[in-house]
């Protein structure tokens, strides 16, 4: 038999496609061609997979060799066809048995010893192996995390003459172990003085998922209040924290296995690029927002960001996917995250404070403040403002506010309100489920039609307010919206508006 069919997986964006490896031998003058459409690190398989034969004591045939990988329409990249070519050919040269290959699929780097060597995008091959009932066989670099793919039987080998082996029935390769998950305890929202205003915002942005900026002069516990959040939200379930651990898989980062069920908090620096948050590059990869789906990204100093940058969040905020469009390829990565934003309310940072240190004119705060746009601020749905703090309050031996469990205790009970409700969180409520979950009695309806037209808000801002007071009804185990929710929410909008009263 001179012909072979292995099967393995590319990697695009966060799915898997399938790729059949197909070698062929022919006659005529030794060489070894690779087809459909491989890049450079592919087309260099054939040199670090003779060198691995031989070492295996395999035989390399003196023949006319061609490799297909087909669809050849699709783009392949990267190490993770070496184990799959070397197969073809033994199988195609009958050095071992062909039909067994039909059972499994195989993605894997050989170093020139034949040793296996872990490449990225493990976990979504481990998926899609799964859907196509096939098993899998991975370095053993990658068990850990394929294993957490449990519909799939993994097994790791170390070698090329071990993965023979298993095939040949001469030796049964190890299955691939999951980790044992561990929840790290985290920022405890006890370690944060005062701010009771705050803190209660940060409960109601985790129980319905809103997307909240904090407003406030430096050093009043914007960043400390923010890195709280993670542990304030409910444990991701499998398939949360499934699709999550896919995007850390194929971004290059790493993966820990371990840590796969907690929700991700991204922080990246003012100075990152609209490619660094969105994803990017030749062979797309997720960005800053995708990485932190399911999770939380944390802007900090939001005014000093590129204004392109913080432009490319508007369509992931309302869509919670993202298309990284190529000349060559695109890709989509989700992108459902939680945004929590923070700033000063001037340049000096001191608008608006009680000790009146501020000196910078209206028209550099204008300034400031039009480095945000409009719409984007119209998708945040709590504005809060965290103002300084008395010395007296920051006393070690200052009360202590509730724990992080307490709260996460209160947000999981509302969170389980809304998924019984509707299916999903009141943040991810469609504009018709909005008007059937967020009805208003009269009063309260004509009292919201004047706080829209006083603070001058849009339709957008107006459907937010209704859902974040259906999360503060939730909190509160109401059935109905009354009219303390409504006026919290309305409250929650108004920040910016204050501080430029006091400003002005």
């Amino acid at each position: 038999m001179n012909l072979a069919l292995v099967h393995s997986r590319a990697r695009t964006g966060v799915r898997a496609p399938a790729v059949r490896v197909e070698v062929h031998l022919a006659g005529g003058l030794p060489a070894m061609s690779i087809v459909g459409l491989p890049e450079a690190a592919v087309r260099e398989a054939k040199d670090r997979v003779r060198a691995a034969i031989l070492c295996a004591q395999f035989e390399f045939p003196a023949r006319r060799i061609t490799v297909n990988l087909a669809p050849a329409d699709l783009p392949k990249d990267g190490g993770r066809f070496d184990l799959p070519i070397a197969l073809g050919i033994l199988a195609a040269s009958g050095q071992i048995a062909l039909e067994p290959l039909g059972d499994y699929e195989f993605i894997g780097e050989l170093g020139l010893t034949g040793e296996l060597r872990a490449v990225d995008g493990a976990l979504p091959a481990a998926l899609a192996a799964g859907q196509a009932r096939r098993r899998l066989i991975v370095p053993e670099g990658n068990g850990a995390e394929a294993a957490l793919a449990s519909a799939v039987e993994v097994r790791t080998a170390r070698t090329l003459l071990e993965v023979c082996a298993q095939l040949d029935g001469r030796k049964s390769l190890p299955f691939a172990q999951a980790p044992a998950s561990s929840r790290s305890p985290g920022p405890d929202l006890a370690d944060v003085r005062g701010q009771s205003h705050a803190r209660r915002a940060l409960e109601i942005a985790a129980a319905g998922g809103h997307h909240l900026l904090l407003i406030g002069p430096p050093g009043c516990g914007k960043t400390l209040l923010a890195s709280r959040l993670p542990g304030l939200l409910p444990e991701a379930s499998e398939d949360e924290a499934l699709e999550a651990a896919a995007i850390a898989s194929v971004s290059g980062r790493g993966l820990d296995p371990s840590r796969w069920r907690e929700r991700p908090f991204r922080s990246p620096h003012h100075t990152a690029s609209a490619v660094a948050l969105v994803g990017g590059g030749t062979q797309p990869r997720p960005g800053e927002i995708s990485l932190a789906h399911q999770g939380v990204l944390f802007l900090d100093e939001l005014p000093e960001w590129d204004r392109r940058a913080l432009e490319v969040l508007r369509e992931p905020l309302e869509s919670g996917v993202v298309t990284v469009s190529r000349a060559a390829r695109s890709a989509e990565f989700p992108a459902r995250f939680q945004l929590v934003a923070a700033m000063n309310p001037c340049p000096c940072g001191w608008a608006g404070d009680a000790s009146g240190r501020c000196r910078c004119g209206m028209d550099a705060v204008r300034r400031y403040r039009g480095r945000i746009s409009g719409p984007l601020l119209d998708r945040i749905d709590l504005h809060v403002e965290v103002p300084r703090l008395p010395a007296s309050e920051l006393r070690p031996d200052a009360p202590a506010g509730e724990s992080s469990e307490v709260v996460r205790s209160r947000v999981i009970a509302a969170r389980e309100r809304q998924l019984a409700r509707s299916g999903t969180t009141n943040a991810t409520l469609n504009q018709a489920d909005t008007l059937t979950s967020c009805r208003l009695a009269e009063a309260d309806r004509m009292l919201l039609e004047r706080a829209v037209e006083a603070l001058q808000l849009s339709a957008r801002s107006m459907h937010r307010i209704l859902r974040v007071a259906r999360t503060i009804a939730d909190l509160a185990s109401a059935d109905d919206i009354a009219t303390p929710h409504l006026t919290e929410a309305i409250g929650l909008r108004r920040a910016m508006r204050g501080i430029d009263a006091a400003t002005a």
